[in-house]
């Protein structure tokens, strides 16, 4: 799994982090024993701190969702999250605004960003 994080966004690193991953479990992309990154890893990976990656992964194994196993790593646990239709659409409608405003900001047109997401999901198709 490929972390990012938006420091637009206005939403903390380590929340996003934790959205992320409860939102990879959720659809399976991420399954019970699957193994993160490590806490240095991951903050080298982002550019961020690791204590940052600490809080998330903290919030977590005290959800948990996770299980970490000193000397071994940091895993997915076997609870499975189900995220409600309504969360995915409210995501799906923040990184939308996100995305129309940042274009706007460039002098991009709806149109030009449907034609250009188009384009990207036939290359994901290919």
């Amino acid at each position: 799994m490929r972390f990012v994080i938006d420091p637009k966004s206005g939403i903390p690193f380590y929340r996003q982090i934790i959205d992320q991953i409860q939102f990879a479990i959720g659809d399976s992309r991420l399954c019970g024993g699957d193994r993160l990154p490590t806490v240095r890893q991951l903050a080298v990976d982002l550019k961020i701190n690791p204590n940052t990656v600490a809080r998330a992964y903290q919030e977590l194994e005290i959800k948990g969702v996770l299980n970490t196993q000193m000397g071994t790593g940091t895993f997915i646990g076997n609870e499975k999250i189900e995220i409600p239709e309504l969360e995915r659409r409210r995501m799906l409608n923040q990184i939308c605004t996100e995305l129309l405003s940042r274009a706007a900001a460039y002098g991009l047109t709806l149109d030009e960003v449907r034609d250009a997401l188009a384009e990207r999901a036939g290359e994901g198709r290919a």
